[in-house]
């Protein structure tokens, strides 16, 4: 099981995030590429940081929403937003050819991720973007219950998945995020969030909500490098996943 965290998400004099203690501890790095956060020199030092501890780079485009952080649904024509999510993976593309690595996926961030896996037709947009990019980067989208529908529309444009599950959101009956707005939307505890990478890890699925057990094949989990004790959350993520094997 890989290890995926959202970084380079600084802006300006404005710091997020604690990407130089997380990055030694996960495998795939999803580098914000200006347009919920991030600026050309944060890009280009998470790139350089992520090239010295031999992590995996990926885009993480969003909804053109700096102050909202990229949470906020937008209503964007599928051209604009083809070109879009094509603006800000070319922009991490160059900064990565410039320090020979490379970007080798898209993970789409916030609301875009969010609505493109409840809104299938905006999945599709996404998809035909990154096919249009480059056949070779890999799309990383949410496992959801409809993973052969999800299969099936990523097949028709040539571009491979990885599906993610992540550490500390509690999920729906209906498999998707609960909103962060509600309450218990983020797990607190170290326990809580050791519990659901072992289920994922193990189990093949983990605990919603309700009480349920939902079915989620993942290839890899998402971690978060902000908050109080995201570098301890991270370390022991890193120390279960290894032992589990």
């Amino acid at each position: 099981m890989k290890l995926n965290c959202d970084m380079g998400e600084a802006f300006g004099a404005w710091a997020m995030g604690m990407d130089e203690q997380i990055m030694p501890y996960v495998d795939q790095a999803n580098i914000a590429c200006g347009f919920h956060a991030s600026d050309p020199l944060t890009m280009s030092k998470t790139v350089a940081l992520a090239k010295q501890y031999n992590v995996t780079i990926g885009a993480h485009p969003a909804y053109p929403d700096l102050v909202g952080f990229g949470r906020r649904n937008m209503d964007i024509a599928p051209s604009e937003l083809k070109a879009l999510i094509q603006y800000q993976v070319g922009a991490l593309q160059g900064i990565c050819q410039a320090q020979k690595t490379k970007v080798s996926y898209v993970k789409p961030h916030g609301a875009l991720y969010n609505t493109m896996m409840t809104d299938f037709t905006v999945l599709e947009t996404v998809i035909q973007a990154v096919s249009e990019i480059d056949p070779s980067l890999i799309l990383m989208v949410m496992a959801v219950p409809e993973k052969d529908q999800v299969m099936a529309l990523a097949s028709k444009y040539g571009v491979t998945l990885w599906f993610e599950a992540f550490s500390d959101r509690l999920y729906t009956d209906e498999g998707r995020l609960t909103p962060r707005k509600q309450a218990n939307a983020v797990h607190q505890s170290f326990e809580r969030i050791e519990q659901q990478v072992e289920e994922l890890s193990l189990k093949g699925g983990l605990t919603t909500a309700s009480g349920q057990h939902l079915s989620v094949h993942a290839d890899t989990i998402c971690v978060h490098g902000d908050g109080l004790h995201a570098v301890e959350a991270v370390k022991r993520i890193r120390t279960l996943v290894d032992g589990l094997g």
